[in-house]
């Protein structure tokens, strides 16, 4: 794309042999722009329109080749253009073009080659100022002095900064030197990618940063960094907000399981529980795995001491690692900063939850290895050996030993966490606790939302056994809460259901039971999809986002269902 696509040659030039006399060269510098001496094969000596006044210095009869001989007129280079931009041309003289079969194709002067270096060069940079105000990072250049060369609107934008204010400055002048990757890429020459960096006190980012090279000499050094200050918020929202659901006096009755195979995995935890070996719960999203989890904590030894969750697939890598293992003061911020604790600081003595580490990044993995063997770690960014005892507990839902065969879990790590293994049954599998599960949650949902409690219609009761749970308890646990929402009466019946189970009960109530009388058995539990949609509506006052969300659907669905059924708001 960049390369000499600007450059024209000139093509206004004769050849002379080297009998030529004088004379007869300056005639045609009167015609044409050059004249081509050929003296020998290779060799070209040109004179220019310009230069036709140095042939008056000998007599007009001296043959052209005396004449280069006598004045010691420099022989230009002869190239084939794809040679051109090479650092060997010489450009005392113009450059002779050759074609293939050594064809004479033009000349290019020094002033042309120089014109045309500087349209490319901004088109260069027209290409590369798109490029970087075009993606959604922070992108940050600076020369070898560490002085600012690009900033984007999206850096001025995290940082505050404006390009006016930091351009042709050193960036050292608006940050803490010791938090700045750059200076580690100018000093060290490394490349890093996707690290966890923290450059003003409330400003999180994942940076990727590489030097610039030129003759093996470091020049410059460029970074990206993509603010991620929102999800490292919402991660610290999510955790503290996470609900007890386990009674720390009777953790595992908590826990409802009547079918064979969870009742073998609850026996199988508590007997582990007062052990301090790795647990690896595997079983599909929703199954209860934190729950049991909670129980093994509170049943062991450590239940006075913290029980701290990280879900090792809902943040970067580079965050990932400082939320696990901290950061070191001063690493990532200015020198007043004295670095925070990780997850396994704060559950010293207690348990660790690291939720589907199977997505956990392979150099963290090395990590965690690590610290399950000697019980120690560094923390991002620094050096000194921390020891911690965290009792680790982690989830997957899926088996983990594809994964290590692929070369995607390090095999160390797999065999410390598969100390004990145990399986969690999806709900579909264990339909005969969805009874109780109803019961349990209507319960919890009441006294939350301080609301009577209601009694359940046996036709929801019958769709709720026979429905396959992709998303198990927890989907389960959400069905529940909004018809505990949606309940005004005592009963809970088909209409606060979800669209998706109440057209199941609506299948089943084409099929009326009938009486010994003959006559069909009412049915009142049920309304048709557009009442249900105008009762959303009237609860959530006419505002569709949250009906939609009573009704469990998108809003653009809700919108559909309107059109078709003429459903109109005031």
């Amino acid at each position: 794309m960049f390369g000499l696509e600007h450059l024209e040659l000139d093509t206004s030039f004769l050849t002379l042999e080297g009998d030529c006399p004088v004379s007869q060269a300056k005639a045609l510098l009167e015609q044409v722009r050059f004249v081509i001496v050929d003296t020998a094969p290779g060799a070209a000596y040109i004179i220019s329109y310009q230069e036709a006044k140095f042939l008056d210095v000998f007599h007009p009869d001296m043959t052209i080749e005396e004449w280069v001989r006598r004045t010691g007129w420099p022989c230009s280079a002869v190239l084939p253009m794809s040679r051109l931009g090479g650092l060997q041309t010489d450009w005392q003289k113009p450059v002779l073009i050759l074609g293939e079969d050594s064809e004479k194709l033009g000349i290019v002067t020094a002033e042309a080659m120089m014109n045309c270096l500087l349209q490319e060069k901004r088109q260069l940079v027209s290409y590369l100022d798109t490029l970087v105000e075009t993606v959604n990072d922070a992108v940050t250049a600076v020369d070898r002095e560490g002085r600012v060369i690009y900033w984007n609107r999206t850096a001025e934008q995290v940082y505050g900064i404006g390009k006016q204010d930091i351009i042709g400055r050193t960036i050292g002048e608006h940050f803490e030197k010791e938090s700045i990757m750059l200076h580690q890429i100018l000093d060290e020459g490394r490349t890093i990618r996707q690290v966890y960096h923290q450059p003003a006190p409330d400003t999180h980012v994942l940076i990727s940063a590489s030097p610039i090279v030129e003759n093996n000499q470091i020049i410059g050094g460029i970074a990206t960094e993509q603010d991620i200050t929102r999800i490292v918020r919402l991660n610290e929202e999510l955790y503290s907000a996470i609900p007890l659901r386990i009674e720390q006096d009777k953790p595992f009755s908590s826990i409802i399981g009547m079918g064979h195979d969870i009742k073998r995995s609850l026996e199988v935890a508590r007997k582990f529980a007062r052990f301090s070996t790795p647990v690896l719960l595997v079983g599909e999203p929703g199954s209860g795995k934190e729950m049991l989890a909670q129980a093994i904590h509170y049943s062991s030894e450590r239940k006075d001491a913290a029980f701290v969750s990280l879900h090792c697939g809902a943040i970067p890598g580079g965050l990932l690692e400082t939320e696990l293992f901290g950061y070191q003061g001063g690493a990532f911020t200015s020198g007043e900063d004295h670095g925070k604790e990780g997850k396994l600081e704060l559950a010293d003595g207690g348990t660790l939850f690291l939720e589907e580490v199977g997505e956990m990044p392979l150099d963290i993995q090395l990590k965690l290895s690590q610290y399950l063997r000697d019980k120690s770690f560094q923390r991002s960014g620094g050096e000194e050996s921390i020891r911690t005892d965290a009792r680790i507990i982690a989830t997957t839902h899926t088996s983990l030993q594809p994964l290590m065969e692929q070369g995607l879990f390090l095999e160390d790590l797999f065999y410390q966490l598969n100390v004990m293994s145990i399986e969690i049954p999806p709900l579909r599998e264990r339909r005969e606790d969805i009874p109780e599960l109803v019961q349990a949650f209507i319960r919890e949902f009441t006294e939350h939302y301080h609301k009577p409690v209601p009694r359940i219609d046996p036709d929801v009761l019958n769709v709720l056994m026979n429905h396959d749970w992709p998303g198990n308890i927890r989907e389960l646990r959400n069905v529940m809460e909004r018809a505990v929402i949606l309940c005004e009466g005592d009963t809970i019946t088909g209409i606060h259901l979800p669209p998706g189970l109440s057209s199941k009960m609506q299948h089943a109530e084409s099929f009326p039971e009938r009486e010994e009388t003959g006559t069909a058995k009412p049915h009142s539990s049920f309304q048709q999809e557009d009442h249900l949609i105008e009762e959303a509506l009237r609860r959530a006052y006419g505002n569709k986002s949250a009906a939609a969300k009573l009704l469990g659907i998108s809003r653009g669905t809700l919108y559909k269902k309107m059109r078709e059924y003429d459903i109109q708001t005031e």
